[in-house]
């Protein structure tokens, strides 16, 4: 009899083990949940705070597409839905900003191909990141100039090509179409390239990039006019000690330092973006421009501490609109004015210019309007 209450006992105290060991174990499992909730916030709230160099978040958006990559950082993007017996033949090149990635622009390149899936292919350029831009504006468009006749190469249906920039990457882009810039002259319905310079009528002669049809030329928040002058980098408020301060450091970014703050001349030739307002002997700058049919530049009227309004939009500080004559366009938000330079003669009638003055935006929210007014508005 003592015996069985003996096992009984020790059944019980077995039990009662399990049970606190069980228990223990589900204790243990909660703590862990909870420390690891914590950790997520705090990397979380330490992320929010992390500098975003790009405009454009990286994840997908729901458009099926196809990427190839080339190994080197570079994809191309394609719509799922083209047909087998159709291929794009509108290539858009999207260029990064400074310390930026071919990743900065997943979500635009996205939202282009959703409107337009059967005619265009995206082409984010990675030859110009993080640090390897600030190696020069010369030395990067070289690059971007060689990366876009790869892409050409690997898509022989192509048959026009745009550009969509950010910041540094307009530069960037304006040396690399210059680099790409063919004068041709259209007979019979075909173009031949023609080096001499016979004065016939300006109509009878077309250029090409690289072989195909210029279309877009846009830029966004790009220091067209560089960032050394008297106010056009909002973040120094206008002092000139700081602006003369930032203008001697300006080598810590490099060459591109240097080019944006036009300390790069010599006696021989001038400061780089001064020679890309013109034509030079070395290279077609204005024609390489004026060749794209639409051309357009997206300014920030504020809040932009880097690029100030001015130099992103090609105008002296006199010539800016005031602010509280600014226009809204109800569709986009964001958008805050849409000027179009007067067409001087019909020829010009096609190829606009034109500035668009935004708020300052950020694609990956609100400011996706941004982006919907530049596709609305391409020329297929």
């Amino acid at each position: 009899m003592a015996s069985t209450v003996d096992l009984q006992k020790s059944s019980e105290t077995v039990e009662e083990v399990n049970k606190k060991k069980k228990n223990r174990g589900l204790l243990d499992m909660e703590s862990d949940r909870i420390r690891n909730r914590k950790v997520s916030v705090k990397k979380k709230k330490r992320s929010s705070f992390m500098p975003k160099f790009g405009c454009f978040r990286s994840e997908d958006y729901g458009v099926p597409t196809i990427e190839r990559s080339d190994g080197d950082g570079n994809f191309d993007m394609e719509s799922t839905s083209v047909g087998v017996n159709r291929s794009p033949t509108h290539l858009l090149v999207m260029v990064n900003g400074i310390i930026g990635s071919s990743q900065n622009w997943r979500y635009a390149a996205k939202q282009f191909l959703k409107r337009y899936p059967q005619d265009v292919l995206v082409h984010c350029s990675e030859c110009n990141y993080s640090t390897l831009t600030f190696d020069g504006v010369d030395v990067m468009g070289n690059r971007l100039a060689e990366e876009v006749i790869s892409v050409i190469r690997r898509y022989p249906g192509l048959q026009k090509i745009s550009f969509l920039s950010h910041s540094l990457g307009g530069l960037v882009s304006r040396y690399a179409i210059a680099k790409l810039y063919e004068e041709s002259s259209q007979e019979n319905g075909e173009y031949r390239t023609d080096e001499s310079k016979d004065p016939f009528p300006e109509d009878k002669f077309k250029g090409k990039i690289a072989g195909l049809e210029p279309m877009n030329f846009i830029t966004s928040a790009t220091p067209h006019l560089g960032s050394g002058g008297h106010k056009q980098t909002p973040a120094f408020c206008g002092f000139y000690s700081l602006e003369k301060a930032a203008a001697h450091a300006s080598s810590l970014l490099g060459r591109t330092g240097k080019h944006l703050f036009l300390r790069d001349g010599d006696n021989e030739k001038p400061p780089i973006l001064l020679q890309m307002a013109n034509d030079t002997d070395d290279l077609p700058f204005i024609s390489a421009l004026r060749s794209f049919r639409r051309r357009v530049a997206y300014a920030n009227a504020r809040y932009d501490y880097l690029v100030g309004w001015s130099t992103s939009s090609l105008r002296r500080r006199s010539e800016l609109p005031k602010r509280q004559n600014l226009s809204r366009i109800y569709k986009y938000p964001h958008v805050v004015n849409v000027e179009l330079a007067k067409p001087m003669n019909t020829q010009e009638e096609m190829s606009l210019e034109g500035q668009v003055n935004v708020k300052t935006y950020r694609v990956n929210s609100a400011g996706a309007d941004v982006i919907q007014h530049t596709i609305d508005n391409f020329l297929l």
